[in-house]
């Protein structure tokens, strides 16, 4: 039995719309397990994103609780938050967020910055962590001098340099062609097996969500398990 890295019981969100609250999520229960991969699946709308960013800590659930490496998100200051996210959490999205004026090599670093590790012992991170996603060559280009799958890459790099226990990605190869989007699944795979780190990606792609453990999907705020 693996232990929990993510666990959300009865999770809720409401949004303000206008006069209106408008039920997103309805009593989602979802438990990650450490080194477990999962997709998530469903229509623009169903809630996929809503849930990823109440997993991350980056919005407040209306009810219910998250936890995650056994903390409740709930009782978590802002502060508190981001520590946790910075040692427990990876995320990768559609689009990059690269910083324009940072190299690939400082964006990567920068987590490990944040954390206060001397520049010193993040470069030298930053750098096995090019060398993993094959781009060692180009460690001080900037985002935009970067072609998208190279900027995905860094941005893969960027949430694994601290070792997390739980990869989040949202729709991590929706902005990339075939080809360079297999590529970035193997990539995700490979190192989702090497460090162990759990992994929920949201995707529309069926053949990704293929290649996972187990699959979910979500229809009107209510997350099933695909049989």
């Amino acid at each position: 039995m693996s232990t929990s890295v993510i666990e959300a019981s009865d999770v809720h969100k409401t949004f303000r719309q206008g006069k209106l609250d408008v039920e997103v999520l309805k009593g989602v229960d979802f438990v990650v397990g450490a080194g477990e991969s999962h997709a998530i699946l469903g229509a623009s709308g169903a809630g996929k994103s809503t849930l990823m960013h109440l997993l991350g800590g980056l919005d407040h659930v209306t009810g219910g609780d998250i936890h995650v490496a056994g903390q409740a998100l709930a009782r978590l200051s802002e502060t508190e938050l981001g520590r946790l996210r910075n040692r427990h959490l990876g995320f990768i999205y559609q689009f990059h967020h690269l910083l324009p004026e940072f190299s690939a090599l400082e964006n990567i670093a920068m987590p490990l910055r944040v954390r206060r590790a001397p520049v010193r012992e993040a470069n030298a991170a930053a750098h096995d962590w090019l060398d993993k996603v094959g781009l060692v060559e180009r460690a001080e280009h900037k985002p935009g001098e970067l072609s998208g799958g190279e900027r995905q890459r860094v941005a893969l790099a960027r949430a694994l340099v601290t070792r997390p226990d739980c990869l989040l990605a949202d729709e991590p190869t929706g902005n990339l062609d075939q080809k360079t989007a297999n590529q970035m699944l193997e990539l995700i795979l490979a190192l989702n097996r090497e460090l162990d780190t759990a992994l929920v990606v949201v995707t529309h792609d069926l053949d990704i969500a293929a290649r996972m453990q187990h699959r979910w999907r979500m229809q009107d705020g209510v997350l099933s398990a695909e049989r």
